[in-house]
C-alpha cells in the first residue's frame, strides 16, 4: 500500500482545530501533523478531525481540476454520453485519458484522495472508542467516520475494479483494502471482500447513528448511511435491500417543489428540503479557480466556462416532456434568458445550445456553489430501479410517478412494464441526476457500451479524443492503478492495460 501519511487531514482546515484546542495544544504539536492519540484524546479533537474530512471532499488535490469529491462525480459523468463539451478545454474526463494510463495525474490524486480520507477516517475509527467525552458524541463520530470509510472504498472499487456481477463469486480483483491506521503494504483484496467490508462499516454506522442529530447537511446522518447502503445494493443487484434502504433514507425529506428547481443548484443547498449530503463552501474556505463551480457552473467567468460551457446531449434533451420542470435547467439556444434573478452571464461568455443552469455559482466573479452528494430524488430512483427489476412493476410504476409528478404535472402513472419499465426509470434518472456523478457508474454496473454516436449526438470525435463508443468489454472500463502505488507496494497487481 502506498505510504499514504496518517496525518490529521483537519489541518487542511487547520482554522476549524484551532478553535477546538486549547493555546498548549497548538504551540507543542506540528502544523503538518497530529498524533494519531492526540486526535482521539477527546471528543472535541476527535469531531475537530471529523470536520476536517467533511472539508477535505471540496479541497484541491494537486492543480486545478482535481477538487475533491465534487470533480471526481464530474469526470464520472464526463464519461458518459449525456455531457457535451463545446470546446476542447479541460477534456481530461471526456476523453477517458486517466483511465489506462498509470501516470496519470488525476487518476493518481484520486485514488490518494480516497485513500486519505479512509486513513483519516481509520484513526477515528480505532480511537474513539477510549476518548474522553460523552458516547452520544463518540457514537456520532464513529459512525460518520465508518460512512467515510465505506464510501471510500465504494468508490475506489467500482472504479479501479471489475464490476459487481450478482450471482457470481467475484473473486475479480478489487483494491488494497484498508480497516486499520496502518501503513504496511497490503495486496489487493476480491471485489467480494471489499463489498462485505463497506456493507459491514454501513450497518454498524446505521446503528451508531440512529437518533443523532447533524447541524448541517455536510455531516453525514442516520438517513445517509441508508441511502449509501441503497446504492451499494443496487449495484450489488440486492434489489430488496436497495429498495427497502432507498425507501428509509429519504424519510424526512421532501421533494423541492418546481420553482425551487426552477432556481437551479447554487450556494443554498444545505437549506434545500430534497439534500440529504451536501458540502456548502464558505467564502474564507474557497479555492478560488479550483472549485466546482469554476468547472460546471454556467455562470463563473473562468477560461473553461466562458470556452466550453456544459452542455446536455440533445437526443437525451429530447426525452424530457416540454412539460417538465427539469427542461428549464438547460437552455435550448445558448442565451439563457430565463436565468434567475440575481444571476447573469457576460458577454464574454460563448453561447452554445442546449448548455446548463442547473449548476449556478454565487456570480461571475464568486465561484462558489455547493457540491452536491445525494438527494432524496435519488432515492426514488434507486426505488423504482430496484422494484423494477425484481419484477415488482406496479410499486415500481407508483415509486416513480411519485417522483415525476413533483415535476411535471402533466406525466401520469405508467403503464409500462418488464423492460420497458426499467427503460423508463433509467432516462429519468439520467435527466434527473445529470452532472451529479453517475452515468459512467452506471454504465459499468449495468454492462453496457458507450454510445455517444446516437442520432442528433453533438459530441465531436475531435473534442472527445476519438471516444465515440467503448464496448462493454473494453479494459478502460477498469482504471489502472496509479504507477506510484504500483512503485511503493510490490503486494499490489496491475489491471490489464
Amino acid at each position: 500500500m502506498r505510504k499514504i501519511l496518517i496525518t490529521f487531514i483537519g489541518m487542511l482546515a487547520i482554522n476549524v482545530l484551532f478553535t477546538a484546542c486549547d493555546k498548549d495544544f497548538l504551540e507543542t504539536t506540528p502544523t503538518d501533523q497530529v498524533g494519531a492519540a492526540v486526535v482521539t484524546e477527546t471528543t472535541g479533537n476527535a469531531m475537530a478531525a471529523l470536520n476536517g474530512i467533511h472539508r477535505a471532499l471540496y479541497v484541491r488535490y494537486g492543480s486545478q481540476g482535481r477538487g475533491g469529491a465534487g470533480h471526481f462525480n464530474m469526470f464520472m459523468s464526463e464519461m458518459g454520453e449525456d455531457h457535451v463539451f463545446n470546446s476542447s478545454t479541460w477534456t481530461t474526463g471526456l476523453r477517458w485519458i486517466l483511465t489506462d494510463s498509470p501516470t496519470n495525474s488525476y487518476n493518481r490524486a484520486h485514488w490518494a484522495m480516497f485513500y486519505e480520507w479512509i486513513a483519516n477516517a481509520n484513526i477515528l475509527i480505532a480511537g474513539i472508542d477510549d476518548a474522553v467525552g460523552e458516547q452520544d458524541d463518540k457514537d456520532n463520530i464513529k459512525g460518520q467516520a465508518l460512512l467515510y470509510r465505506a464510501y471510500g472504498h465504494f468508490m475506489l472499487v467500482q472504479t479501479w475494479a471489475g464490476r459487481y456481477v450478482k450471482g457470481q463469486t467475484n473473486s475479480q480483483l478489487g483494491v488494497p483494502l484498508k480497516t486499520e491506521p496502518s501503513t504496511e503494504p497490503i495486496a489487493r483484496a476480491t471485489v467480494e471482500e471489499v463489498y462485505t467490508q463497506i456493507n459491514a462499516d454501513i450497518d454498524e454506522a446505521i446503528t451508531l447513528l440512529a437518533g443523532k442529530s447533524h447541524p448541517n447537511k455536510s455531516h453525514l446522518s442516520v438517513g445517509v448511511a441508508k441511502g449509501l447502503k441503497a446504492r451499494v445494493a443496487l449495484v450489488q443487484g440486492n434489489w430488496g435491500v436497495a429498495a427497502q434502504y432507498a425507501s428509509e433514507a429519504r424519510a424526512g425529506y421532501t421533494l423541492m417543489d418546481k420553482e425551487t428547481y426552477r432556481k437551479g443548484f447554487s450556494t443554498d443547498l444545505d437549506q434545500n428540503s430534497e439534500f440529504m449530503w451536501a458540502s456548502h463552501i464558505v467564502e474564507d474556505q474557497t479555492n478560488y479557480f479550483g472549485n466546482l463551480g469554476a468547472y460546471i457552473s454556467r455562470n463563473y467567468s473562468s477560461s473553461s466556462i466562458r470556452a466550453n460551457p456544459r452542455s446536455i446531449n440533445k437526443p437525451l434533451y429530447d426525452m424530457i416532456s416540454d412539460t417538465d420542470v427539469r427542461k428549464t435547467l438547460w437552455s435550448e439556444d445558448g442565451e439563457h434568458t430565463e436565468l434567475q434573478d440575481g444571476y447573469e452571464i457576460s458577454s464574454r461568455h460563448s453561447r452554445h445550445p442546449y448548455t446548463n443552469q442547473k449548476f449556478l455559482s454565487q456570480s461571475t466573479a464568486v465561484s462558489l456553489m455547493d457540491v452536491p452528494m445525494m438527494r432524496a430524488a435519488e432515492m426514488y430512483l434507486i426505488e423504482a430501479e430496484a422494484l423494477a427489476r425484481d419484477g415488482q412493476d406496479g410499486l415500481a410504476a407508483q415509486a416513480l410517478f411519485d417522483l415525476i409528478i413533483t415535476r411535471d404535472d402533466a406525466y401520469t402513472l405508467s403503464t409500462n412494464t418488464g423492460q420497458d419499465l426499467i427503460d423508463e426509470i433509467m432516462v429519468q434518472r439520467r435527466i434527473e441526476l445529470w452532472c451529479e456523478g453517475f452515468r459512467w457508474l452506471d454504465l459499468k454496473r449495468l454492462n453496457l457500451p458507450l454510445n455517444r454516436k446516437e442520432p442528433g449526438s453533438r459530441h465531436t470525435s475531435s473534442r472527445t479524443g476519438g471516444v465515440l463508443e467503448v464496448p462493454a468489454s473494453d479494459n478502460r472500463w477498469v482504471w489502472v492503478i496509479p504507477q506510484d502505488e504500483i512503485d511503493a507496494n510490490p503486494l499490489v497487481e496491475q489491471n490489464p492495460i
